[in-house]
């Protein structure tokens, strides 16, 4: 049984079913399921974790509508019609674009970030290497368990079930840069509760990063001493969402404290 926290109780295969479904993974297990973006806002400080889950934060940024747009045109290319509207501009400030935004409930994007955009997804689809690691993979997978004494959830980008392999597509600004690019956006808390929830190896568990700029690939696989820095910021953060979430103690007290040397 998965409870979640709101104290719902579900059976995991039940939750599996529904979590095909966006607004319910996003929406109804956003609130009632910790996952990596959660963990992530709780090493910011337990105010920031109140104040996005209170208030939400912006989720049409540009830099997010390419994530998706690169992850659709990769992994699931039929269902792009469903996701995505295209207007034949070349900017955001054109009157048609912001008439197509205002009226359609999809991701509108110019022609001309479309154009940009695809030079990042023929990069990856070009890459031999790439293709024969997902070759045969399910993407898009959910998954939810209990972890730690709390439900979490999370979709693997790229799945294969009889090799017990995943792997997540990244863009990045620096292909070169990618360790430090890993360590600013918690990619360890990731790695560390994928390769739990999907029951695998760290040597099962891959990133396929793609530089928006040169186009370059990158795979990176984790090492186990990434997982175990994932594992030290879950629990840190576990304790701070107990200690002001369950237990209720003064958030107004939680004071940041350090030496500036």
């Amino acid at each position: 049984m998965i409870t979640l926290l709101n104290g719902d109780t579900w059976e995991r295969d039940a939750l599996i079913a529904k979590m095909t479904d966006d607004e319910f993974y996003y929406g109804y297990l956003g609130k009632n399921a910790m996952s990596s973006s959660n963990i992530k806002l709780l090493t910011k400080s337990p105010k920031h974790y109140k104040f996005i889950t209170t208030y939400g934060q912006e989720q049409d940024s540009t830099a997010l509508q390419v994530g998706q747009f690169i992850h659709t045109m990769v992994l699931e290319p039929h269902l792009f019609d469903d996701r995505f509207h295209i207007v034949d501009v070349q900017s955001r400030v054109a009157k048609a674009y912001k008439e197509a935004k205002a009226k359609s409930n999809k991701i509108v994007l110019t022609a001309k970030e479309h154009d940009e955009n695809m030079r990042i997804v023929d990069a990856a689809l070009r890459n031999e290497y790439v293709l024969t690691m997902i070759g045969g993979c399910e993407f898009e997978v959910p998954e939810i368990a209990m972890l730690e004494g709390f439900a979490f959830r999370a979709k693997a980008d790229i799945y294969d079930p009889k090799y017990k392999f995943v792997a997540d597509l990244k863009t990045t600004q620096d292909i070169r840069a990618f360790q430090w690019s890993a360590e600013k956006y918690g990619y360890d808390i990731q790695a560390f509760i994928y390769t739990q929830l999907f029951d695998i190896p760290t040597n099962n568990f891959k990133f396929i990063a793609i530089d928006k700029g040169s186009l370059d690939i990158g795979v990176f696989d984790i090492a186990d001493s990434f997982i175990n820095k994932g594992y030290k910021k879950v629990k840190e953060a576990l304790k701070d969402y107990k200690d002001f979430f369950v237990l209720h103690n003064d958030l107004d007290s939680y004071t940041i404290q350090g030496t500036l040397e």
